[in-house]
């Protein structure tokens, strides 16, 4: 069965069987190949990279069908430019990655011949799932180091995006043969089927609500898995930073996909005492890159009607509670008589009280709330009473304040006087901890989760053991032996 047969038909018929059956043939594949060498994982990585370059006008029309409208620039940024790079990145530095690494063999033995090292050896198949927000980098990007680590790969499109799905399915099935690498596409059950099979490793992501799902069916196979998720990613800004500086960059960074981004800046700690400025800051910020919104090919819309609803009722239960909400909209547009697409004001929610929707919600959309402090300290204990985000962003530039909250939070990742950007380090591992993830991959990090690290230890030819005395019947020789060994 063809790539696009199975596209075609695996939601009508037993996907389990389908995806077993493929599982097998990709496992068989790499036992009848052995370990890929580095030129060989370099192909593969460079065909992914011609794939993308290569269809990336197509690529980009079809992210634009599946939103209604997506900006063309920040999808060649994001889901482009962005895999191309990371596909890159690992090609160029896998043989260096692939060498095994010397460790240190215990005292006496190392000075008798004993050696010790770790060989990166390939899983074998490696099941990954992607999601809608960045359906093309989603899957990608976690392939760069499946196929760096020598394995073979099996793809779970996002149903949220299916002509993305539909079209990288079809693009995949002209570079690669199905036991090399196959992407399907389906609805939840291919989904639960698809995460239930015994693969040597997953990575999913998505949101938190399925990871729940995604563990316990992996966890039927004892199948290891790595968790991408999200969480309301903090904004901290200093009291002594540039308030006009600070909004710039938040603003940049959360009209990305207009907020559809797991890193995105979901809430914005301001001084009590610069939170007008900074609100006013936001949305001066916004008119310099927007006049109007609804025919603006540079504003994206929202991925469909359903996650429309939810943020329109995000928005209205904070009205409904009497909080402040400021609409950014320059022409005054009517945005109820869309069509084909769901387009959204960015919207600030000033000072919301934490039961709030927005307050105890991954946003995921166009709304940012913005929330006063007095003290950093404040600040760092607001963050820490809430489960760990996938990144903290803080701006200031005192040296000591910086490692002051980095030393006193916990998140997936940080980064200093800017947001969303560490993610564009691929010498950087990218992951959340508890419910923003688990696990790392990007660059080398990506490279080890999906190898085993083998350790490998080669004895000295000299039988120590039978020297002191250290083999039954034991002794006065092991007596002397332990006692010389056993000391603080």
């Amino acid at each position: 069965m063809t790539t696009a047969q199975l596209h075609d038909t695996v939601q009508d018929v037993d996907a389990h069987a389908q995806i077993q059956s493929l599982l097998q043939r990709q496992r068989s594949a790499l036992r009848a190949s052995g370990p890929l060498s580095a030129e060989q994982r370099a192909d593969r990585l460079q065909r992914a990279i011609d794939l993308v370059f290569d269809h990336r006008e197509a690529l980009v029309a079809a992210l634009s069908a599946d939103f209604g409208h997506r900006s063309s620039h920040q999808s060649l940024m994001s889901d482009i430019y962005a895999t191309i790079e990371c596909l890159r990145h690992s090609k160029k530095h896998l043989k260096k990655w692939m060498k095994p690494q010397r460790r240190s063999a215990p005292v006496p033995m190392n000075i008798l011949g004993g050696k010790a090292r770790v060989e990166y050896q390939a899983k074998g198949v490696v099941g990954i799932i992607g999601t809608w927000n960045f359906p093309i980098n989603t899957v990608f990007s976690p392939l760069a180091g499946v196929f760096a680590a020598g394995n073979n790969a099996m793809i779970k499109c996002s149903e949220v995006t299916p002509q993305t799905g539909a079209l990288l399915a079809s693009l995949i099935g002209k570079y690669f043969k199905e036991e090399e690498c196959v992407a399907i596409n389906g609805g939840p059950e291919v989904g639960a089927a698809f995460s239930a099979a015994p693969f040597d490793h997953l990575i999913f992501t998505g949101a938190g609500a399925i990871a729940h799902h995604i563990l316990r069916a992996a966890a039927d196979n004892l199948t290891p898995v790595t968790l991408e998720l999200g969480g309301k990613s903090p904004v901290i800004v200093s009291e002594h930073y540039d308030i006009t500086a600070a909004a710039e960059r938040i603003v940049q960074g959360k009209v990305l996909n207009v907020g559809q981004v797991c890193l995105s800046p979901d809430y914005v700690l301001v001084p009590e005492d610069k939170l007008d400025i900074f609100c006013h800051e936001i949305m001066t910020q916004l008119g310099k890159l927007f006049d109007n919104l609804l025919d603006n090919p540079d504003y994206s819309s929202v991925v469909n009607a359903r996650h429309y609803q939810r943020l329109q009722s995000y928005i209205q239960d904070a009205r409904d509670h009497g909080a402040d909400v400021r609409e950014f909209n320059p022409a005054n547009e009517d945005f109820s008589q869309q069509q084909g697409t769901h387009k959204m004001p960015l919207t600030l929610i000033v000072n919301p009280d934490d039961e709030l929707r927005v307050m105890r919600e991954e946003l995921f959309g166009p709304l940012l709330c913005v929330k006063s402090y007095r003290r950093l300290d404040d600040c760092l204990d607001y963050i820490a009473a809430r489960p760990h985000p996938l990144a903290l962003y803080y701006f200031g530039n005192d040296r000591a304040e910086q490692e002051y909250v980095i030393s006193r939070s916990l998140s997936g990742a940080v980064t200093i006087n800017d947001v969303i950007f560490h993610v564009s380090c691929e010498d950087l591992p990218f992951g959340g901890i508890g419910p923003s993830g688990m696990g790392n991959y990007h660059g080398r990090d990506g490279f080890e989760t999906f190898s085993h690290a083998r350790a490998i230890y080669k004895q000295s030819k000299i039988n120590l053991q039978k020297l002191g005395g250290m083999i039954p019947p034991y002794g006065e020789k092991a007596d002397k032996t332990l006692k010389a060994m056993i000391r603080k």
